[in-house]
């Protein structure tokens, strides 16, 4: 087995993972969104612990990478928080496919912030996938249409997060910058926790501690995924994660998208396999190219 298939078989584990969590999170019933997160961050704090530990790695890093830690942290707390409710109020599928708009807003991002330089491809790939969010999305004038914009966001949050940890991936170790979102998150939580705390039975306990248990084995299968391959060679599998929401939806909560949700689906699929395609053929771009 090669390095790049051992990476689409992680990234194929990572997108199955974060489709379970997402069906435990429905199943744990109508709870607060802080209740549920704080869950999914006490969890996932329990593997990084073990990695700082054995390579004796600072558990909060660097002092001079604080704000950027912060940053990441609090973008980061608020892309899940947003997922969660679109997660509870949308059909899985589609809250998953508008979380997948994130590399296109993260590119976007990074060309605002850190100055990066983009290829013409990505912006045309940015431009149809968030065209094809419309779809999924269905924009009216009334409530209906507030789980999708969440959704939205949900991307948006998590792509500034990602936009965050571009700089800090050479600063610090992934598992230290792990550890110190979900501290971080699970610090904040618990006063929003105490205030809108609802009682919860042993199978809703147990469903959100798989919610915890599947987050983490996305995190880490997406983390070991692109340890072992390039991300040219195996993102386009992330969409994956939309295959698997759709089927357990269907099986589990007899979710069925509608003809524009699915038509959504193949131009944002299309606008990463476009990109993806592209990325292949083309190096990353020099400072000054476009």
């Amino acid at each position: 087995m090669n390095a790049t298939v051992k990476g689409i078989l992680a990234i194929l584990i990572s997108s199955f993972g974060f489709s379970l969590m997402a069906v435990f999170f429905r199943l744990s019933g109508d709870l607060p969104v802080f209740q549920k997160s704080l869950f999914r961050n006490l969890i996932a704090m329990i593997v990084p612990i073990y990695f700082v530990m054995k390579y004796k790695a600072p558990l909060f890093g660097e002092l001079q990478n604080q704000p950027l830690l912060i940053l990441r942290s609090t973008l980061g707390l608020i892309g899940v928080l947003l997922n969660i409710y679109a997660i509870d109020h949308m059909v899985l599928s589609d809250a998953d496919m508008l979380m997948k708009l994130n590399p296109f807003w993260t590119i976007l991002l990074c060309a605002i912030f850190l100055n990066e330089r983009t290829r013409r491809y990505q912006v045309i790939a940015m431009i149809v996938a968030i065209a094809g969010s419309i779809f999924i999305i269905k924009p009216s004038f009334d409530s209906d249409v507030i789980p999708a914009i969440v959704g939205l966001l949900s991307g948006i949050f998590a792509a500034g997060a990602y936009t965050a940890l571009r700089p800090l991936g050479q600063r610090e170790k992934s598992y230290t910058t792990v550890f110190y979102f979900s501290f971080f998150s699970t610090v904040v939580l618990i006063p929003f926790v105490i205030f809108t705390y609802q009682p919860m039975n042993t199978t809703q306990i147990i469903f959100l501690l798989l919610s915890g248990i599947f987050a983490t084995v996305g995190q880490f299968g997406i983390t070991m995924a692109y340890s072992f391959a390039a991300a040219k060679d195996i993102s386009i599998f992330v969409y994956a994660s939309v295959i698997f929401s759709a089927i357990l939806g269907f099986i589990l909560f007899k979710e069925v998208p509608d003809m524009l949700s699915y038509l959504g689906y193949i131009i944002i699929f299309l606008a990463g396999y476009y990109m993806f395609k592209k990325a292949q053929r083309n190096p990353k771009p020099q400072k000054g190219e476009s």
